[in-house]
């Protein structure tokens, strides 16, 4: 993993480069102080999701570009069998497998994630996430806690949550198993056009 983070803070580095982006422009979009947003450049601190959607949304660029340097080719339809999305291990042990990654222009980003069940996490405030666009969130195995800013929802197989993802919004499994869920995020409106 410590190669592919290098790999991949390299991409995020480069790219704002070659953009002429300030490390403090990116910083400010990204919702880190600047030397956060080094510690992520330098491939010091592992990614959140929403550290590497911000960062391609910024850079005009797919978030497969900076998770693997290739660009997405297909634009008819692609088909993604059981257990070969492209995985994403990001945010402490939570398992994003991309769905859609072969793609390109997606005005979506679909996602089958596995939150891990940690006792620790039951108790504290779930740290929350944001970015531009819509989400839609699917429960297919185990209880999923839901911070949306100073709400709390628990939701369980089969329920669903769709949502404006540039308000506060956070998650951590419940109910003493990991939670397995379809995850969708769309890019804002004037983007996806």
């Amino acid at each position: 993993m410590g190669n592919k983070l290098a790999e991949i803070a390299e991409r995020v580095r480069t790219m704002r480069e070659i953009l002429d982006i300030q490390v403090e422009d990116m910083a400010e979009f990204t919702n880190l102080t600047p030397e956060e947003y080094l510690e992520y450049e330098s491939g010091e601190k592992d990614f959140t999701f929403t550290f590497l959607y911000r960062c391609s949304e910024r850079f005009g660029i797919d978030l497969i570009e900076l998770l693997t340097g290739e660009k997405p080719k297909l634009s008819f339809y692609s088909i993604v069998r059981k257990h070969k999305g492209l995985p994403i291990n990001r945010r402490d042990g939570f398992t994003y497998n991309h769905l859609a990654y072969l793609f390109r222009d997606k005005t979506a980003e679909p996602f089958l994630v596995n939150a891990p069940y940690r006792e620790e996490e039951q108790h504290r405030e779930i740290s929350l996430s944001y970015h531009e666009g819509q989400e839609f969130d699917y429960i297919l195995k185990g209880s999923l806690k839901v911070r949306m800013e100073d709400h709390i929802e628990i939701l369980h197989e089969g329920d669903a949550i769709y949502y404006n993802s540039g308000h506060g919004h956070g998650m951590v499994a419940t109910g003493g198993e990991d939670c397995l869920f379809l995850a969708v995020v769309m890019k804002p409106q004037e983007e996806a056009e």
